[in-house]
């Protein structure tokens, strides 16, 4: 693999893809700087030195991200079971308590995200994001209100486009693999039957406890960014470098500026994106929060219920590694966006369509069906616009809005499940399935949008560009910039 580096002002090297008419003064080594004949330096790559330094990050950060989001997932669901084992009866919640304390549940993270995302970009997501965490057990252990935090800033520092959906997949899959653990733990926890506290309470001390702990070790543990990891060495870290400027980001860890950056808002795509995870917020949330609510219905007790909610949570995260590795291998984006949102929509018309009393068996499919077409919008969608923005302020503060926007509905999803629609929230569920066929529709739209200004982009200019082909570093000012394609 070959890198066209040019002179830069912020980093002093600039990189491009070597054309087949650049010629080699005598026989370069991988990782050597040489000198092409028309002036330029190429830098050549070994590919087997690539796959090993991202076989590093694979091992080294992505599984850390992963238990951080696993806990982070533990701490929001927890509240689902422990309505199970009794929390407002012992707490006396009346009405639409329940739902208010959800509702609550979400305020502090939308009213913050914003902020604490444009502050991981100043001080380094190593070291805000394990003080969040820290936070977030320490009131989990408190039984208060939490909020939810998001590693897609910290991985966008480590890996290529084309790369990142299957790695944000195996991040983002701990939230179904938690989901699934917290029915196990619950299962368990709700076994103790001697200490003189409510048993759903053992569930928040053991899960907040778990939270802060970890979270003092990825503050040690975590590198600002792969450019500054202890674990590579010279070589390795100019290599990583190099990934990100010709892949990834137009200059690699460039000062944040607040009025470049919120330039994005003036893309009218940034907005449909912002309407797409808003719909994909509702089922999200709704399958997160009130699973186990639903497959109560099928009529099992307390401890059944809960070790039920498993199987749909373990299949949901295979199905969301199915389509993100489908997606990396096609480099195509919205199709299997659009593929998780009809999963969703079909679960739950399923459930409101039947009379799950006398059809267990289809109505237990349908919550399969449901946590199949939950994570796999979020993931991908967050990485379909990533992979259209090279300008990392501009992609920092679209997902500081956009994943708390998706996040906000957890208010819409905590007020439709109402105690009076009980057992069968008839509501509820077909609302959510609306906001799964709307989220499908709209992003149906965007990808056929895509596809058809790329032609007209490529007719203007007269040849062809393929978005894999254009270096990053072009793509600073996004659909400003003669070269750009969107990567749909």
């Amino acid at each position: 693999m070959m890198y066209e580096v040019s002179e830069d002002s912020s980093r002093g090297i600039e990189k491009g893809f070597a054309t087949e008419d650049n010629k080699f003064v005598g026989t370069p080594e991988p990782g050597e700087a040489v000198n092409s004949t028309d002036g330029t330096t190429l830098v050549i790559v070994s590919s087997k030195a690539e796959r090993a330094l991202v076989w590093k990050f694979d091992l080294r950060i992505l599984p850390v991200l992963a238990v951080m989001y696993l806990f982070n997932s533990l701490d929001k669901s927890n509240l689902g079971n422990a309505k199970t084992a009794g929390l407002e009866k012992t707490l006396g919640l009346k009405g639409h308590d329940y739902n208010i304390i959800l509702s609550v549940f979400f305020v502090p993270y939308v009213l913050t995200a914003p902020f604490l995302g444009i502050v991981g970009k100043k001080y380094g997501p190593n070291r805000v994001l394990p003080l969040m965490m820290f936070t977030f057990g320490c009131c989990t252990i408190l039984v208060t209100a939490t909020f939810n935090f998001s590693g897609l800033l910290a991985i966008r520092c480590f890996y290529r486009r084309g790369e990142l959906a299957r790695r944000l997949a195996l991040f983002y899959a701990a939230q179904s693999i938690a989901s699934a653990f917290s029915g196990l733990l619950a299962f368990g926890v709700f076994q103790i039957k001697t200490g003189s506290l409510a048993d759903w309470r053992y569930l928040f001390i053991v899960e907040g406890c778990g939270t802060v702990l970890f979270s003092v070790f990825a503050y040690w543990y975590l590198p600002r960014s792969a450019s500054e990891a202890k674990f590579l060495n010279k070589t390795e870290k100019e290599l990583a470098y190099y990934r990100m400027q010709v892949d990834s980001s137009s200059i690699v860890n460039e000062k944040f500026n607040f009025k470049d950056s919120f330039s994005i808002f003036k893309h009218p795509t940034s907005w449909m994106i912002l309407c797409i995870e808003i719909c994909l917020g509702v089922p999200l949330q709704s399958v997160q929060l009130f699973l186990p609510q639903i497959i109560g219905r099928l009529g099992y007790d307390t401890v059944k219920t809960n070790l039920f909610t498993v199987a749909p949570n373990v299949s949901g995260a295979v199905m969301l590694l199915i389509l993100a590795f489908a997606s990396d291998y096609t480099r195509w984006r919205f199709p299997f966006v659009a593929a998780g949102f009809l999963f969703t929509f079909i679960g739950f018309v399923i459930y409101v369509g039947i009379d799950v009393e006398s059809q267990l068996h289809v109505a237990y499919f349908a919550s399969f069906m449901m946590t199949w077409g939950t994570s796999a919008p979020s993931v991908l969608l967050d990485v379909w616009y990533n992979n259209n923005i090279a300008h990392e302020g501009r992609r920092v503060v679209l997902t500081s809005f956009g994943v708390p926007l998706a996040n906000l509905m957890g208010v819409v999803s905590s007020n439709i499940f109402q105690n009076k629609d009980a057992p069968k929230y008839i509501p509820a569920l077909a609302t959510t399935a609306a906001f799964g066929a709307t989220g499908c529709l709209l992003t149906l739209v965007l990808g056929a949008w895509m596809i058809v200004d790329n032609k007209r982009r490529d007719r203007k200019m007269g040849a062809k560009l393929n978005v894999r082909d254009i270096p990053t570093e072009r793509l600073r000012d996004g659909p400003a910039a003669q070269d750009f394609r969107w990567f749909y």
